[in-house]
């Protein structure tokens, strides 16, 4: 386990599992904070009471943990070949942050806020991006403290962005939860489909909306027209998997559904201004 402190208040913890056993992390931590555990990959549990109550740790899915009336101390068990980062951040640390936008934090509210809170959500495929760069960065130590502050920062825009689902119901255009429903299969379509795309007018037909609605629709929720979503997502996932150093361009490039290397090299440094090649070089230095 690796400890940093970005702030007074606030730390970041980097778990890592290489071994081949359970391994057992603990770490105090006074009711004052609030916890939020990003497992990247692998599974464990976290321990409370002495043990009496479990709460598992699944890949790909964030907890978070909140209790003003109680300490809760890290006990975590962590499988083998598991990735994990926690950020654990003093409440007054954490107000401070959305001092300007606290209203759409559920927990954060003033009826609230002396309750205790625990929640879990799938992780993103763009937060999986960023806790790659966590997890695997090389910086030298006098940066790395600059370079985590930046990253977690990013961490929790993303965890509580409401540009997506969770502001459905302030949309007029959506308030019919039928097309919401239509519009997120519309979602789940093209991703699960994201190497041969349906087009838009195949995807109208599956769905059972009109184009126009379609594209309204997906506009409001998601923020982006449907292939410009698709798009963000290929290239985040070409990143993690960049990141993760068991794909080669050409393997990347089929997996995403390019005829040739040179369209999805073309895409990758439209997107992210750099080449993969040069991506995985600046993330290996």
């Amino acid at each position: 386990m690796d400890k940093t402190i970005i702030d007074n208040g606030f730390n970041i913890l980097r778990y890592k599992n290489e071994d081949d056993k359970i391994l057992k992390y603990q770490e105090a931590v006074s009711q004052e904070f609030i916890q939020f555990h990003f497992c990247q990959k692998g599974s464990g549990n976290f321990e409370f009471n002495g043990g009496s109550y479990q709460l598992p740790l699944m890949s790909k899915n964030v907890i978070l943990l909140y209790n003003p009336q109680k300490a809760l101390p890290i006990d975590l068990n962590l499988t083998p070949d598991s990735a994990l980062v926690s950020l654990v951040i003093s409440i007054k640390k954490f107000h401070s942050l959305f001092s300007e936008d606290a209203d759409h934090i559920h927990f954060l509210s003033p009826e609230n806020n002396t309750k205790k809170y625990y929640d879990t959500r799938p992780i993103s495929p763009a937060m999986s991006v960023v806790l790659s760069q966590i997890l695997e960065t090389k910086l030298h130590e006098s940066i790395q403290t600059l370079y985590f502050k930046g990253k977690v920062y990013e961490l929790l825009s993303l965890f509580f962005n409401k540009s997506e689902d969770a502001d459905v119901e302030q949309c007029p255009f959506l308030m019919d939860e039928e097309n919401v429903r239509k519009i997120r299969k519309a979602k789940e379509i093209i991703l699960n489909q994201m190497t041969e795309p349906p087009t838009l007018q195949e995807l109208s037909a599956e769905i059972g909306l009109n184009i126009k609605k379609l594209k309204e629709g997906f506009k409001q929720i998601y923020g982006d027209t449907v292939y410009g979503y698709l798009l963000d997502h290929k290239m985040n996932e070409a990143r993690s998997m960049l990141n993760s150093r068991q794909y080669n361009i050409n393997e990347i490039s089929l997996k995403l559904g390019y005829s040739t290397s040179s369209h999805f090299i073309a895409a990758f440094k439209k997107k992210f201004g750099t080449t993969p090649k040069k991506y995985l070089m600046s993330v290996s230095s």
